[in-house]
């Protein structure tokens, strides 16, 4: 019986004492998988896999064709021979049979990767390979439905789908009900194998986009894209039927590029109904539309427009080229895909124009540019495009021309004013201080009089501190990202300024410099002028105006010797070509009469050189008298 004292010597034991803590086994990532893989690689290597994978076929094969004889010794009675259109289907599954163990098919099938492996029609055939694709029972996603179509005999199918991905009303109305109900009178006698599958598609199923496969990777790319394959017994292909109905966000309206004229649609995450938005804006039949895929594990759809009378077949063959020639895994953002085929991915100006508004693609792909769009992605890239594209509005044609035209400049001021009005103070500060009158420059001095830092270390303290502010306020979401942003800047700015940290001046410039970044309508083009202008910084604090001027001529270097598939980035500029009313200053609607030179299209003429016909007539109610 434990006392007073024995508890208390205990008590004393476990403080005084050390013991090891009493921690779970910590959990640590070694390469014990990659000698597994090894070891599995030399199993293969030494014939051992494929042997085994022979026998598990045969073995499947052989349940099969027990059952089939089965069938047969019943419709076979001594005696008894009325079942003759019965046993036809028993030679047909007998054939179908034989010709999967023919050994040259059986060794290609063992050896070869299940992707790559064509539907077999034995049926149990083909739920083993949809299991050890999908890694049942592992996985719950993937449901397996086996149903009896009611034909003389009955012939087995299922059905597979994943779960979530597709819609229930469809699939139990337009599919399980059609083929459970579909009636053996009407079967046609004879013909293919494939006969069969093209009378249920033909006669049973009211789906209205069907289409049928004979390998596993069409298999597979339609029942992860949302649809319904359906496989017959003694039928080596599969119907993939779509019933697509994962649930999606609709339309919208548009968050980055607002506007106050114009449409107010913007795209959202289904390639569908993005191309649809696009469709119902440019309402032609010379609009095509043409779908790839993207990555080896994703296949994730990717849509090229273009109008097939206007773009440049080069063009729309180029772009094509780089994207069936990209070999990834994983392919889930629009913007990876642009880096994968841009020209020069490691320019920070961007090559391709995104947007979330169908009606400025529509208006790109009138004058003969193409557009791509990957599903899952709310934007779409137009190509090929210039420099003055992203300074571009999506209201600029519902303004009218001076108004449009002052905006634009206005938008090529802030991103000059953006890049160069830190360098200047900095340049002028530290080696030219005669540029400015007397007065300026001794309101200047005064300012800085009680501020322990250098011009350079108080720009870059508030360039981060504004960037930082920029960065925080994007990421909070709804309004109170804005209203921090804002308050945040107002007194981080008073609080430096009462703190003798940095100048009034300094703020003010900063202050000028960040509103003019929003003023540039692409965020990758004022993602880039943001990044150089710390480069700009650099050098004049190094050189002065001597190192502003280098800056700018390097940066009309690199703008001049990059090209945005095939078309020069500095067009017409840099090659001088013939240009038109679009680039900077923009002419009225009726006078611009050709599309831009540097596309090369097939049709350069947009409008007749008098669009306003109505100008030859007179008018309805006469003319005024003199």
């Amino acid at each position: 019986m434990e006392t007073i004292f024995s508890k208390t010597y205990k008590y004393l034991k476990n403080i005084l004492v050390y013991q090891p803590p009493h921690t779970p086994t910590p959990f640590v990532l070694d390469d014990r998988l990659d000698q597994k893989q090894q070891n599995s690689s030399l199993r293969l290597e030494n014939g051992l896999v494929g042997p085994a994978e022979e026998l598990q076929i045969l073995l499947r094969q052989a349940k099969q064709l027990k059952e089939v004889l089965e069938m047969a010794a019943k419709h076979l009675k001594p005696g008894q021979f009325t079942h003759l259109k019965q046993m036809k289907a028993v030679v047909k599954k007998l054939a179908a049979i034989k010709a999967e163990r023919s050994p040259v098919r059986l060794a290609y099938d063992a050896a070869s990767h299940p992707d790559n492996r064509q539907v077999s029609g034995v049926l149990a055939e083909n739920r083993a390979l949809l299991e050890k694709l999908y890694k049942l029972p592992h996985n719950r996603d993937l449901i397996i439905r086996n149903l009896i179509l009611p034909f003389a005999p009955p012939i087995k199918a299922m059905l597979v789908f994943l779960d979530g991905m597709v819609d229930s009303k469809t699939l139990n109305l337009a599919v399980l009900q059609p083929l459970m109900l579909f009636s053996a009178d009407h079967v046609r006698e004879g013909g293919a194998p494939g006969g069969l599958t093209a009378q249920i598609i033909e006669e049973c199923l009211p789906a209205n986009q069907i289409n049928k496969a004979i390998d596993y990777q069409s298999v597979q790319h339609g029942i992860n894209s949302g649809d319904t394959a359906l496989f017959v017994d003694g039928v080596p292909e599969a119907v993939l039927i779509n019933t697509r109905g994962m649930v999606q966000r609709g339309v919208n309206k548009p968050t980055t590029e607002q506007t106050v004229r114009g449409s107010q649609a913007a795209f959202s995450e289904g390639l569908r109904i993005n191309t649809a938005l696009i469709r119902g804006t440019l309402k032609s039949s010379e609009l095509v539309t043409e779908i790839l895929s993207v990555g080896k594990r994703t296949n994730t759809s990717c849509a090229i427009m273009y109008l097939e009378s206007v773009a440049n077949p080069l063009l729309v063959a180029e772009l094509k080229r780089r994207i069936e020639g990209i070999s990834t895994d994983y392919m889930g953002d629009i913007g990876s895909l642009q880096q994968f085929i841009e020209d020069h991915p490691g320019n920070l100006f961007p090559q391709a124009l995104s947007t979330e508004r169908p009606d400025r693609v529509c208006v790109h792909l009138a004058e003969g540019r193409v557009a791509f769009i990957l599903d899952g992605v709310p934007l779409a890239h137009v190509v090929p495009v210039n420099f003055f594209t992203f300074f571009h509005s999506a209201e600029d044609f519902s303004l009218k021309a001076i108004a449009s035209t002052g905006l634009r400049i206005l938008r090529l001021a802030a991103a000059f004013i953006m890049l160069l009005l830190p360098s200047f103070y900095l340049a002028i500060n530290y080696f030219h201080q005669e540029a400015l009158p007397t007065e300026i420059a001794l309101a200047i001095a005064g300012a800085r009089e009680r501020v322990p830092f250098p011009a350079l270390i108080e720009i870059v303290l508030m360039e981060f501190s504004f960037e930082l502010i920029r960065e925080g306020g994007l990421r909070i979401p709804g309004v109170l990202g804005s209203t921090i942003g804002i308050v945040g800047a107002l007194i981080l700015g008073q609080a430096a300024v009462t703190a003798n940290i940095v100048s009034p001046i300094v703020v003010i410039i900063i202050a000028l410099s960040g509103l003019a970044s929003f003023a540039i309508p692409d965020f990758q083009m004022a993602l880039a002028f943001r990044i150089f202008r710390f480069l700009m910084l650099m050098l004049a604090a190094g050189l002065g105006l001597v190192g502003v001027a280098s800056g700018l001529l390097l940066l009309v270097l690199l703008l001049c010797s990059m090209k945005s598939f095939g078309m020069p980035y500095m067009l017409p500029i840099a090659p001088r070509v013939e240009g038109n009313l679009d680039v900077v200053v923009r002419g009225p609607v009726f006078q611009q009469e050709k599309r831009p030179d540097g596309l090369d299209t097939k049709d350069t003429i947009r409008q007749p050189a008098v669009s306003r016909e109505w100008l030859k007539e007179k008018p309805l109610g006469g003319q005024d008298k003199p």
